[in-house]
């Protein structure tokens, strides 16, 4: 695994450097477990090929050579990466800067107080910043974006919740990692294959923090996406 690079993130508060804040707002807690009614074998199915829509190819990590496209298919995009642990976004006991030495404390999209993603509970995906190589508002896709992120035959659904660097792909949060049964850590942590994210286009989570919403809408989109593909 690659030492993460710091996303790109808004800058939080002041309030949320100082040691032991806790996080503010509720979160709902992700379920640890397959996700709504449709199984991981039947979108793999249908992702197993890919129509690439970047104009080049993302790295896994800073050192590796660049080898991920993003495909396109009716109602989504998607890509089959590597997953490393962000814990950008409030100060919580297992997310900040003494557990995480890239520890940034703002997302680029916030909860529907203002305040950053709690990525302790919150299940979010990375997207690469807008470059030549692709753009993902141009896609359709957006903060709160619906994202199923498959691994190990275990559907999860999140939200897209931060962009990151611009040529680096496969990076989701520590409540994502947690309930896929991946090592949640961010400094050791991680897997490094295995991972599918399929990010449904023109859909939002409103509130974004919300896990539920997430999980009801998600699996809403997968089954048209199957329906529809």
């Amino acid at each position: 695994m690659r030492m993460r690079t710091q996303t790109l993130a808004v800058a939080a508060g002041a309030a949320l450097l100082a040691a032991g804040a806790l996080p503010a707002g509720a979160t709902d807690s992700p379920t640890r477990a397959r996700e709504g009614t449709v199984g991981a074998a039947d979108l793999l199915a249908e992702v197993a090929s890919c129509s690439r829509i970047s104009d080049g190819l993302y790295r896994t990590d800073e050192e590796a050579s660049p080898s991920v496209p993003v495909c396109g298919k009716e109602g989504a995009v998607f890509w089959k990466a590597d997953m490393d642990i962000t814990c950008d976004g409030q100060v919580t006991a297992r997310c900040n800067r003494g557990t995480d030495p890239w520890f940034h404390p703002g997302t680029a999209f916030s909860q529907s107080d203002g305040s950053p993603l709690n990525s302790e509970t919150l299940p979010y995906v990375v997207v690469p910043g807008p470059s030549d190589t692709w753009n993902y508002a141009d896609a359709g896709i957006k903060g709160g974006s619906v994202v199923a992120v498959i691994h190990d035959d275990q559907v999860q659904y999140a939200v897209v919740g931060d962009t990151g660097p611009t040529n680096i792909i496969g990076e989701a949060s520590y409540a994502t990692a947690e309930a896929l049964g991946i090592d949640p850590e961010p400094s050791t942590g991680g897997t490094g294959s295995g991972v599918t994210y399929i990010l449904f286009t023109g859909s939002r989570v409103s509130p974004i923090e919300s896990h539920s919403a997430a999980v009801s809408l998600g699996d809403a989109l997968a089954k048209r996406f199957l329906q529809n593909n």
